[in-house]
């Protein structure tokens, strides 16, 4: 009988050690680990403090570098559960490399901190610049959401000590016309596609829309037929041409889940109000990923594959981030993420088996995003603007 009696209170016991409520948490990474947790919430916004950023990833890390991540919704709200004590909290979109915040934040146990909306706006690490377009002005955009970018000429991409400044190059619809190059044969300079490959390679990324596809693939002002002549990026890789006419795409799909997500909606109608715009006529799957479509026709594609083994190695972008770098931060459960961190605690994030470099993609090149529309000189272009907003963002 008094063996029985032992038994049981062992028993309640054990029930009682395992009933520990919100209060605790086991680490992706360290799964025997069981430790007193807090949560953290609040809003993500762009430095403008009104426009809510969807899609970011927030994340903050304990004693031994496990990390503990969110992602902000479509209307920037986030909550976060993580180990109590003091933390820095990060906030990141894209890699994190071009735009990131970092606060200091204390996570009570079994209570919620909220985060001053002032705190968590977006900061902008990267150096950006674009080229005046005819048609199209993403840089009211960028100015839109708070942030800066320096103008530039078409005549400074022929100076790669000029565009490795920055970070992120935006080339406009209609900036190759003879009124911005000052030339009328651009797809002849064989030195500005060299500095654009040189600026990709060395971890710059490219943002480029409709006739600026003459930038990646070749053509004059615009391009007009698959192989013409100039260009950066193999023919086989991506092939446009003018052909698209003044017209409304109804029911265009968000193929891409985290920018669906990000966005809050999944379908959109695009106004195409001029004629000749470029439509894709095929693309290499393994090259591109496609995040908008009509049907089977895609609007909208990104790449991080691009390298040129012959590319001079050149130092590329912002000396603020000399002392971060970009990782693949893997958890146990195989959902790995992209983060930038400070160099510091790179050995701690190597013991736990991260890798340096992104998730996916080439370790050291840069993003190019292409889209075959834009922001109408109308400024009416409807779900569109999210879009280029989240391509901001996310280069």
């Amino acid at each position: 009988m008094k063996q029985n009696y032992l038994l049981i209170m062992l028993c309640s016991l054990l029930l009682l050690a395992n009933c520990k409520g919100d209060d605790s948490v086991t680490p992706e990474e360290n799964p025997i680990k069981v430790v007193s947790t807090g949560k953290v919430e609040g809003k993500v916004f762009a430095k403008n403090g009104t426009k809510p950023i969807g899609g970011a990833i927030v994340f903050t890390t304990d004693s031994q570098s496990n990390i503990y991540h969110t992602y902000s919704n479509a209307d920037g709200s986030f909550s976060l559960t993580a180990p109590e004590g003091k933390t820095t909290l990060h906030i990141q979109t894209g890699d994190g490399k071009n735009f990131r915040t970092e606060l200091p934040v204390t996570i009570k146990k079994n209570e919620t901190v909220t985060v001053a909306a002032t705190d968590s706006k977006l900061d902008q690490i990267a150096k950006m610049a674009y080229i005046k377009g005819s048609y199209d002005e993403i840089e009211a955009i960028i100015t839109s959401l708070g942030y800066t970018a320096t103008e530039i000429t078409y005549q400074d991409l022929k100076n790669i000590n000029t565009i490795s400044q920055y970070d992120i190059i935006f080339l406009n619809c209609g900036s190759r016309t003879y009124a911005q190059t000052g030339t009328s044969m651009p797809s002849n300079d064989a030195n500005v596609y060299s500095n654009l490959s040189t600026f990709v390679s060395n971890g710059g990324s490219l943002y480029s829309s409709d006739w600026a596809s003459a930038y990646l693939v070749g053509g004059n002002t615009n391009t007009e037929n698959c192989n013409a002549p100039g260009g950066f990026i193999n023919d086989n890789l991506l092939c446009l041409k003018d052909i698209g006419t003044a017209t409304n795409y109804i029911g265009c799909s968000v193929s891409n889940p985290a920018l669906a997500t990000a966005l809050g909606f999944n379908t959109l109608d695009i106004q195409y109000d001029m004629g000749a715009w470029e439509k894709i006529q095929n693309y290499d799957p393994a090259f591109w990923d496609v995040l908008v479509q009509k049907g089977n026709e895609p609007l909208m594609i990104r790449t991080g594959h691009y390298t040129n083994p012959s590319a001079p190695q050149t130092p590329v972008g912002t000396s603020l981030n000399n002392n971060h770098i970009t990782i693949c931060h893997h958890t146990a459960s195989g959902n790995n993420i992209t983060i930038t961190i400070n160099q510091n605690a790179w050995n701690a994030h190597q013991a736990h088996g991260d890798t340096m470099g992104p998730c996916t993609g080439n370790s050291s090149s840069g993003n190019i995003y292409y889209t075959t529309f834009h922001n109408h000189a109308s400024g009416n272009i409807g779900k569109a603007g999210p879009i280029l907003e989240y391509v901001i963002l996310n280069l």
